[in-house]
């Protein structure tokens, strides 16, 4: 059973970016429901992971002209702001050469779940959200590695970039 409970409330900017967080979700969430519906679901899940990757392609480039990503430290500046931290509840450790994220929350998450998805959807939405951070990582030319996941049923979920 997933159990994804805000710990952290009283900020108002994590409240707001949790909300377009999942906005953001629950629109991919119908998307991918609606496909699944139309007996496209393999259809979709190829064409969801392709699009959010090329997201993670854009965004992976535009932090990698605002840091020097031989520093994941400078990386970790460019990539996160206290806001996102708060959002996501994480917890960071960054060291020149690699940057470790543990989320005790996840509002993408939260929005799946209020739709009713099934707890196994909501794994699968999350693997093809993760397309991003992949994408991200491999922009920056750094390795990626996804542990837990809180989607998956785990109490946090385990983030970590690194180098090569």
């Amino acid at each position: 059973m997933i159990e994804n409970k805000i710990s952290i409330e009283g900020d108002e900017t994590a409240k707001v970016l949790r909300g377009a967080m999942g906005h953001r979700a629950t629109w991919m969430g119908l998307i991918y429901k609606k496909a699944c519906e139309a007996g496209k679901g393999a259809e979709a899940e190829k064409i969801i992971q392709a699009a959010i990757a090329a997201t993670g392609q854009f965004q992976g480039a535009a932090i990698k002209k605002a840091c020097n990503p031989d520093d994941l430290r400078e990386y970790e500046a460019a990539f996160l702001n206290k806001h996102l931290e708060t959002a996501f509840e994480m917890k960071l450790t960054a060291t020149k050469d690699r940057l470790d994220m543990e989320f005790h929350y996840c509002p993408l998450l939260k929005a799946w779940q209020d739709l009713g998805f099934a707890d196994a959807t909501c794994a699968k939405l999350c693997e093809l959200a993760m397309e991003g951070d992949r994408n991200v990582a491999a922009t920056m030319g750094y390795g990626f590695h996804l542990g837990d996941t809180i989607a998956k049923g785990c109490k946090t979920c385990e983030i970590s970039f690194f180098k090569k």
